[in-house]
């Protein structure tokens, strides 16, 4: 198995290190267009490596496609992070070019491999990659949901006091500060709704401190956060090479499900070897649903900028 990390920023260099750590590969490259970045982070990974009785071969190169080649999983990290001030929507005229450059890159080297996105704006990243590509929609992933679920079990474990290891709970829609639904309606505390926990007051305001979760982070830090989503992008990277089908909020290319067509979109899905394999229903209420196609609307407009810009 071989892992290819394109991007070796704070991010990218999280994912490829915790990709390493769990032992997801025999080889893990990493990518980078900056001379020197990925060879010393690679580097730096493969002395960690002796310390953490990891058996991994961790190549580090700068835009040597070649070294990618035959690689299983691609994740996708490149392009410039968030600033204070600025939204994921801001960055798409830089990172368009970049997200379809690497994609087609990768593919003269790896034809086959799974496509993981995580550069932002990342719904309409991933929307960029499976248009640009070609590719079977199941091999085009979008991380967005599982990180934004990681934040919603954060706050829900700050509000009730608990480990957040027995909590359910999930996201979906857009990946944005104003796109994204938390359910709350359906989180669980050990099997229980959280609703016979929390009142409806706490509740909102998980929701809330959850859709600017990383805008938050990016406030704090000057960046955008890289330990969460790095280790987001490995976990969602370890169901595929170890076929958990996990079911995990992604943004996936939709075709009539939850009511929306050609979009990629945050839905549950079935992940495993062949990349998502089935959009799971959650049966949202009217509200839930409302919501949802307001958050379709949006990521659509953002969509529509793509048509804009010289790919």
């Amino acid at each position: 198995m071989k892992i290819t990390v394109v991007g070796a920023g704070a991010v990218g260099a999280t994912c490829a290190d915790n990709i390493a750590r769990r032992e997801l590969a025999e080889e893990v490259v990493l990518l980078d267009i900056k001379e020197g970045l990925s060879e010393g982070k690679g580097l730096d990974m493969l002395q960690a490596s002796t310390l953490l009785d990891c058996d991994v071969k961790i190549t580090g190169s700068s835009n040597n496609y070649e070294l990618t080649a035959n690689s299983d999983v691609v994740v996708i990290t490149s392009g410039i992070p968030r600033k204070p001030g600025m939204t994921r929507e801001d960055l798409i005229g830089t990172n368009a070019n970049i997200v379809k450059g690497v994609t087609q890159n990768i593919l003269k080297h790896s034809p086959d491999a799974i496509f993981v996105i995580i550069s932002n704006p990342m719904d309409t990243m991933t929307y960029l990659a499976l248009k640009s590509s070609g590719l079977p929609k199941n091999r085009i992933i979008g991380l967005g949901g599982i990180l934004d679920s990681a934040r919603f079990k954060t706050y829900l474990s700050l509000a009730l006091k608990c480990s957040p290891n027995d909590l359910q709970g999930t996201v979906i829609g857009g990946h944005g500060d104003t796109t994204m639904i938390p359910l709350t309606r359906l989180a669980t505390y050990s099997g229980v709704p959280v609703s016979q926990f929390l009142d409806a007051e706490t509740l909102q305001k998980v929701a809330a401190d959850t859709m600017v979760g990383g805008a938050t982070l990016t406030k704090l830090i000057g960046t955008s956060a890289w330990y969460a989503p790095g280790a987001a992008g490995a976990a969602l990277v370890e169901s595929i090479v170890r076929n958990q089908k996990r079911v995990i909020p992604c943004s996936v290319y939709l075709e009539g499900e939850y009511g929306q067509s050609d979009i990629c979109l945050g839905v549950p899905v079935v992940i495993g070897r062949s990349g998502w394999e089935t959009i799971v229903d959650f049966e949202l209420n009217a509200d839930e649903q409302a919501a949802f196609s307001k958050s379709a609307d949006a990521v659509r407009n953002m969509n529509d900028v793509l048509k804009t810009l010289d790919l």
